[in-house]
C-alpha cells in the first residue's frame, strides 16, 4: 500500500547523506495556491532575518535537485500531511515542523479517526507540531499521534493577516463591484460543509431563498462560499429559487470573512477563524443528528460548546437573523482555540525554530 512512498524515502535518504545547508529552508506544498497562507508568511518572517535560501518542494513532481535542497535543508515546513516523511531519514541537524492548515480543534480528523499506524510513524520523523492553544493539545496528539512534547502552541501564521493595515472599505468597494452589490447591504457569508451523503449537500432544499430574501434583503445579502466538493456537486442539475451571491470561486477567503458581517455555517473549521473577529455566527445545522450518526464526530460538545446559535430549519434562520443574535459565548470559545490572538505567530514560530535549531549544532 505504500510502496511508492518507500521508494520515495529510499531516494530522499541516499540525498539526506550530503552535508545540511544552514541557510536553507524548504517547503512542502502541493501547488503554488497550497503555498499561499500558513508556509508564505513563514517564509516572510524568514526574509526579515538573515540571508537564508528557499526551497519549494512539489510532492507531485520528482525534481532530484529539489529532492537534494529538501534533504539537506536546515528547516523543513509543511502546512498538512505528507506520507513519505514515514520513511524519510533528515539529518539530526535538520528540522521538521509541521504547521497544519486548520486551526483550533473543532472536527475529529487523522488519528482520531483512523489510520493511526502510518501517522504514527510520520510523528517519529517530525521535530515539532505547532498548533494555536494549550487546550487542544490532546486532541491534536491523537489526531498526529504525536507526543505531546513535541507539541507547540504558538499561533497560526495565517491568522498575522487580520492584523494588518487593510483598507476594509476598498476591499468592500471592489467586492460590490465585482458582483454588482448595493453598498448599504451588509453581508452574510454561508458557508456549508461537504456531507458524505449527498442528500445533505443542496443547502437549498433547506433554506427557501425566496422567504429569506423576503424577509431580509432589504438589510442583508446572502454570499454563499461552497466547498468545493459541494461546488462539484451543485454543477449537475439544481436550480435556485432567489436571488444570491455566489463567492465559491472569490479568491482570498480571508478578505470575504473582513469584510462580512455575519457567518452562517454547520460543520466547518472557518468558524474559528471568523471568531477571531469578534462576529456574530450562527450554526444552520438542519441534518445534525445524521452528521452526528454518520460522519467523523467533534472534539467539542456541538450543541454547548459552540460560539453562537443553532438553528435546525430555515424559518430559524430568518428569525434568528431577524433579532440580536446571541454572542455571549464567543470569548470564552476563542480563549479555548487560542493561547494568543496578537499577529506575532508567524514571528514566535521562527524565533522558536531558529532557537532549537541552534541547540543542534
Amino acid at each position: 500500500m505504500y510502496l511508492k512512498h518507500k521508494i520515495f524515502g529510499k531516494i530522499f535518504n541516499v540525498f539526506a547523506k550530503f552535508p545540511v545547508n544552514n541557510n536553507l529552508v524548504s517547503f512542502i506544498i502541493d501547488s503554488n495556491e497550497s503555498f499561499s497562507g500558513n508556509l508564505e508568511y513563514i517564509k516572510e518572517e524568514f526574509e526579515k532575518r538573515e540571508n537564508y535560501e528557499f526551497n519549494f518542494y512539489y510532492k507531485d513532481k520528482l525534481s532530484f535537485s529539489s529532492l537534494k535542497k529538501l534533504a539537506t535543508s536546515k528547516y523543513v515546513f509543511l502546512n498538512d500531511n505528507f506520507f513519505p516523511i514515514a520513511f524519510m531519514k533528515f539529518s539530526k541537524k535538520t528540522l521538521v515542523i509541521q504547521l497544519w492548515h486548520a486551526p483550533g480543534a473543532f472536527k475529529k480528523f487523522g488519528g482520531s479517526v483512523e489510520n493511526r499506524e502510518m501517522l504514527k510513524l510520520i510523528s517519529n520523523n517530525t521535530n515539532f507540531l505547532i498548533v494555536t492553544s494549550k487546550h487542544i493539545e490532546d486532541y491534536y496528539s491523537e489526531a498526529f499521534q504525536i507526543d505531546k512534547s513535541k507539541i507547540k502552541p504558538l499561533g497560526l501564521p495565517r491568522a498575522d493577516y487580520y492584523f494588518k493595515n487593510h483598507d476594509i472599505h476598498k476591499l468592500r468597494e471592489n467586492f460590490n463591484k465585482k458582483y454588482d452589490l448595493n453598498s448599504d447591504k451588509k453581508i452574510i457569508l454561508y458557508a456549508p460543509t461537504f456531507r458524505e451523503n449527498k442528500e445533505f449537500n443542496n443547502v437549498f432544499n433547506y433554506l427557501n431563498l425566496e422567504k429569506f430574501n423576503e424577509h431580509l434583503s432589504d438589510e442583508y445579502v446572502l454570499a454563499l462560499r461552497l466547498h468545493p466538493k459541494i461546488k462539484k456537486f451543485y454543477s449537475q442539475d439544481i436550480s435556485v429559487d432567489g436571488d444570491y451571491i455566489d463567492c465559491s470561486d472569490y479568491k482570498n477567503e480571508q478578505e470575504l470573512l473582513l469584510i462580512s458581517d455575519i457567518l452562517i455555517t454547520d460543520y466547518s473549521s472557518i468558524m474559528i477563524e471568523f471568531a477571531m473577529l469578534n462576529k456574530p455566527i450562527i450554526f444552520f445545522a438542519y441534518d445534525l443528528d445524521n452528521y452526528l450518526s454518520n460522519e467523523r464526530g467533534f472534539y467539542l460538545d456541538y450543541k454547548n460548546d459552540l460560539p453562537g446559535p443553532i438553528v435546525y430549519s430555515g424559518d430559524e434562520l430568518i428569525d434568528v437573523l431577524q433579532e440580536d443574535i446571541d454572542t455571549s459565548n464567543l470569548d470564552s470559545f476563542l480563549k479555548t482555540q487560542f493561547d494568543m490572538v496578537d499577529g506575532d505567530a508567524s514571528k514566535r514560530i521562527v524565533d522558536f525554530t531558529l532557537n532549537e535549531g541552534g541547540k543542534n549544532e
